[in-house]
């Protein structure tokens, strides 16, 4: 029975989506493991709705159900100011209930980021993207130096999560030692997954 992993992610030019499926792609290779794309809709600076009920178009919305669901969280972010967008916090102050039920507690998870520059503060979107899954008692999945491409890489990759350098106009393409690094951040997460769930089940 494969059990599923959610991958939750925002996206404006589409970089960090493309990261979500890299990540995606490393889950749905270890056996027994399915990734579960998911979105967020778009914030209103006004108290009004923004967008469609479904999307046009790419992953469904996510559903406070998919966190009870999942085994495992991939939970990604544009670069806003060193911080996640505001998208994805909203969804994120959004679950308190699931918090006090422990719904994510002991549940494994990592981050990933994209921004338009090298120094545009992709750690510290990461890392603030994981302080709300502490928060939930999930277990932080870094990117271990044991991955050849996060010494080498000249763009994007840090050992805190993937990440990606877009460029000021967000053009620049996904380099390969971004793409390696996604790839082996989703299968890592997938594995610690699995294994764990099962340990939950004994």
């Amino acid at each position: 029975m494969q059990q599923d992993i959610l991958v939750l992610y925002y996206s404006t030019h589409g970089a960090t989506r493309q990261l979500a499926q890299l990540i995606a792609r490393g889950i749905d290779a270890v056996p027994g493991a399915r990734a579960r794309v998911r979105t967020v809709p778009k914030v209103s600076t006004v108290c009004e709705s923004m967008e469609p009920a479904v999307p046009d178009s790419g992953a469904p919305y996510v559903e406070l159900a998919d966190l009870r669901d999942c085994i495992g969280l991939a939970l990604g972010s544009p670069t806003r100011f060193g911080n996640m967008a505001a998208s994805l916090k909203y969804f994120l102050d959004g679950t308190a209930n699931d918090w006090l039920q422990g719904t994510l507690a002991g549940k494994p998870a990592c981050v990933f980021t994209s921004t338009g520059s090298m120094h545009g503060g992709n750690e510290t979107t990461l890392l603030s993207m994981m302080l709300p899954l502490l928060h939930h008692g999930m277990l932080i999945v870094g990117t271990p130096f044991t991955e050849l491409a996060l010494s080498t890489t000249a763009t994007g990759g840090t050992p805190y999560g993937p990440s990606h350098i877009a460029g000021p106009e967000s053009r620049l393409p996904i380099s390969d030692a971004e793409k390696q690094l996604a790839v082996a951040q989703g299968k890592r997460l997938a594995e610690i997954a699995l294994k764990l769930s099962v340990e939950r089940a004994l």
